[in-house]
């Protein structure tokens, strides 16, 4: 008998809504809940500056492919901590700010739950909070931290509400964990931004930051990122996930680091010590393919000038298409306001749709969106976005009429 009979078979990773999607024969289906960034043409964004840079490395001569340190590349964590806080900036002139060369989207997670559960024994709950549900709480979950989710979307009022945020914070435990995605999104002004971090002090609370996709957000990489600035100021230490795969298309290697804050470098340095023997459980050698091309940018002024347009194209074109699909839900006459559209940041929005509309959109017109409304406005191109509003347009109208 096999040691694997009571293996049950695993549901597919890629969800139920992507494997409906292949299943649909319909000449008109469309998926608009695709994660990365999207061409006009229907294909995954790349900049182009990436492109180039690939192909100058697989060229090189000189490159060894000899194995990295357990820390990853030293050249790639500082180009992406300058990235991330400015080279110029308190954090890093203090040499202060530390990190580590992570693997995949999930890497930097896997590795900070990994030291907060070891370091941290008093803080077994985490709370984590965004605009959207996150996959971060597995891996928190499967270390047996406690978890508790939630978001700071108000599906009523159609907004990204700053003081759900509060209202978690205020009610949060003592010491405990949280992880913070999508902040820049969430528009707090700074007496706001005063009252969070005063709370986040008093009760001694640990932030764990996400930034998934600099620059995508705005188009403005110091200002995606500025949040950062505020905790630095005001005596915090945390980490932060930096993931640099969405923001220069290289969706399939995955490579961001953990970046870490304490007060002084030798607390960094203990930490850093720490994180690399989790490391070295855990993947002992980072890749060093997509390190390269972003270190390669990133560390020559005029290619990062290259890739910074073309962050800038892309959050233009973002802005464009929903300024356009508000526009012609307006012009359709569709029952309700849209500005909620046009008020949220990045690719990856709310349409304010409820389940019920949201289930019409899927079965009746084959536009597959998650349920909760949030696509990716990406996926709307000129060849789509007649058929998406007036789809729309028929669901709202489809259930109010349902509602009389």
């Amino acid at each position: 008998m096999s040691v694997f009979m009571d293996v049950p078979l695993a549901q597919k990773l890629e969800g139920s809504l992507l494997k409906t999607y292949k299943q649909d024969d319909h000449p008109n289906k469309m998926f608009l809940a695709y994660k990365v960034c999207m061409t006009s043409q229907g294909q995954p964004w790349v900049s182009s500056v990436v492109r180039k840079t690939r192909t100058q490395i697989a060229q090189d001569p000189s490159l060894n492919f000899e194995y990295t340190p357990v820390m990853g590349m030293k050249s790639f964590i500082q180009a992406s901590l300058n990235l991330l806080f400015g080279k110029n900036s308190q954090v890093i002139m203090e040499n202060r700010a530390g990190g580590v060369h992570t693997v995949g989207d999930s890497g930097a997670f896997q590795l900070g739950a990994q030291f907060l559960k070891t370091w941290r024994r008093d803080s077994q709950i985490v709370y984590i909070i965004s605009s959207q549900k996150e996959p971060h709480g597995l891996v928190f979950q499967d270390m047996g931290f406690t978890v508790y989710e939630h978001t700071f979307w108000d599906s009523a009022r159609l907004c990204l509400d700053p003081s759900m945020l509060l209202d978690v914070v205020e009610r949060a435990p003592h010491g405990c964990i949280f992880v913070i995605g999508n902040i820049s999104n969430c528009k707090l002004t700074h007496g706001q931004w005063t009252q969070l971090m005063v709370l986040m002090k008093s009760k001694q609370i640990f932030p764990f930051f996400d930034i998934p996709y600099q620059g995508l957000a705005t188009g403005d990489l110091e200002e995606d990122s500025r949040f950062l600035q505020y905790f630095v100021s005001q005596g915090f230490e945390f980490f932060c996930s930096q993931s640099l795969s969405k923001n220069f298309g290289i969706y399939d290697e995955g490579v961001g680091i953990l970046a870490v804050v304490a007060l002084n470098n030798q607390l960094l340095l203990r930490v850093l010590s720490q994180l690399m023997n989790f490391a070295w459980t855990l993947w002992l050698n980072p890749p060093t393919t997509g390190a390269r091309i972003i270190t390669s940018v990133l560390c020559n002024p005029a290619m990062q000038a290259e890739w910074k347009q073309s962050l800038e194209g892309v959050v233009e074109n973002v802005m464009m298409t929903k300024e356009k699909v508000k526009e012609k839900l307006r012009l359709l006459g569709t029952p309700g306001s849209w500005d909620h559209i046009t008020e949220q940041k990045g690719s990856h929005s709310y349409l304010g749709l409820n389940s019920q509309q949201v289930e019409y959109l899927v079965k009746k017109k084959h536009i597959y969106i998650p349920k909760n409304g949030r696509i990716n406005f990406t996926c709307i191109n000129s060849y789509n976005i007649d058929y998406i509003t007036e789809s729309i347009t028929e669901a709202v109208l489809f259930t109010k009429d349902s509602e009389k």
